[in-house]
């Protein structure tokens, strides 16, 4: 780790620790972090002479120079201004309908204060994304309640974007983007290894979610990304904008999206109240030909009946499914989710399915044990080629490798939830309660998501 690396940690753990203030008012994480963009935004601007983009007034000089007394009323006037009379449309947008969860100027004086104290003048430009990131990634593992609950690991986004080995000057989608992880990974590959065309990469994502949304883009601006980013759903006419992709990386929500109003594409067609199955559908069907994809997926995908299957057997027929990987337990935080990640190219039928297993007798992920980069080595050794295509899946060698022809998989009514490897004595009884409390999980709400359509027939 060099210098800057240690001096970002300390400035990011820093900055997380004036969470304490809020959490003394009853201020949730997700809430402290979407303020922190807001203080952030003004700070770093001003250190990286960016201040012309934000009104005269607005700025963080501005902010700094006044008074305790009235300090949480001035400042909710410099959002409304910064969202509605800045120049720049991304500031507008960071700064669209803001509300403050500060009630007290005291609280909101020491967090100003405390932030402008810090040594940012040994900071390169780089560093601030880094910085950044890291306050995300702090939020999303200490709150693991809302935001928090679906993460994707940067361990688990770097090895994705290096399996995918993206390419300057493509056009690049998260429709479900989060906090912008996965296109912020893209952006930091390509910069490492120089990639020609690198600056003509187009980046693009959709996220539901308005305080996400303003996450994401502040982590873009960060890290001096330019592109697309829609607060909107994937799932509706929100998507007409995107360009067709040459490579798309994802995790969408899990979860079944009953309740809504508005009306869901038409042009997917299988329809479904199972948020993953639709995403699924736009994401291989968004692609053009020669088109990728790396898809994190719950195990309910793999092995769901009925429509489950129909997907499924739909994406075999229009793409080459070349790999699953069985991804660790504990990655993600709600009870009983297993998931894997999927990965396909669009053109030529499936043929053949390796599935990579990082599941059976491995080591539960948690925050004492946490997810590295080195848990994703051997799986990169063996399949980065098998997802490239430069290599067959039969030449390969490896315990936790096996290869399922595509009519073996029909053979299994198209369920692609497959183990081989047997399990350890010590490990089998925790597997083996993960395993039944996450089928029954995914059992009720295959089976919510059948009322629900249901009762929509009935209502029509």
């Amino acid at each position: 780790m060099g210098i800057e690396d240690i001096h970002c940690d300390e400035l990011s753990r820093r900055i997380w620790s004036l969470s304490s203030v809020l959490r003394d008012d009853g201020i949730v994480f997700h809430k402290y972090m979407s303020e922190l963009t807001y203080l952030l935004f003004l700070k770093i601007a001003d250190q990286t002479g960016r201040n012309a983009a934000l009104p005269q007034g607005c700025r963080w000089a501005d902010l700094t120079a006044q008074p305790m007394r009235g300090l949480v009323g001035n400042y909710r006037k410099m959002l409304t201004r910064l969202g509605e009379d800045s120049e720049s449309h991304v500031v507008c947008e960071i700064f669209g309908f803001p509300t403050t969860v500060f009630a007290h100027d005291e609280n909101l004086h020491k967090v100003v204060h405390e932030i402008d104290r810090l040594d940012w003048a040994a900071m390169s430009v780089d560093a601030f994304g880094v910085i950044y990131e890291s306050l995300l990634e702090r939020n999303a593992t200490e709150a693991r309640a809302g935001a928090g609950q679906y993460f994707t690991p940067r361990a688990l986004v770097d090895s994705i974007v290096r399996v995918m080995a993206p390419q300057g000057g493509e056009t690049i989608q998260d429709p479900a983007a989060g906090t912008g992880g996965f296109l912020t990974s893209v952006h930091q590959y390509l910069a490492r290894l120089e990639k020609p065309g690198a600056s003509r990469t187009r980046y693009e994502g959709v996220e539901i979610e308005r305080d996400t949304y303003r996450l994401c883009l502040m982590n873009l601006y960060l890290h001096d990304m330019e592109g697309l980013v829609i607060h909107g759903d994937a799932l509706t006419q929100d998507v007409a904008q995107l360009r067709t992709p040459d490579l798309i990386l994802a995790n969408p929500p899990f979860g079944s999206s009953a309740g809504g109003v508005r009306p869901r594409r038409s042009d997917l067609p299988f329809q479904t109240g199972n948020k993953q199955l639709m995403f699924l559908q736009h994401i291989y069907r968004s692609l053009g030909p020669g088109g990728r994809a790396a898809i994190v997926m719950p195990d309910n995908v793999l092995f769901e009946p009925g429509i489950g299957r129909r997907v499924r057997k739909d994406l075999m027929e229009t793409c080459e499914l070349r790999v699953i990987l069985r991804l660790p337990q504990g990655i993600f935080y709600a009870q009983g989710v297993n998931t894997n990640v999927l990965f396909l190219k669009v053109g030529h039928p499936t043929q053949e399915v390796a599935f990579f297993d990082m599941r059976t007798n491995v080591r539960r992920f948690n925050k004492r044990h946490p997810l590295t980069a080195v848990a994703f080595e051997e799986f990169e050794q063996i399949c980065a080629s098998i997802v490239s295509g430069a290599a067959s899946a039969s030449e390969a060698k490896h315990e936790r490798l096996k290869l399922l022809s595509r009519e073996e998989i029909a053979g299994r009514e198209d369920n692609l939830d497959y183990t081989w490897l047997k399990r350890s004595r010590s490990s089998s009884d925790i597997e083996d309660m993960d395993r039944l409390l996450g089928r029954i999980s995914q059992d009720l709400q295959s089976a919510l998501r059948d009322i629900e359509e249901i009762n929509r027939e009935i209502l029509k």
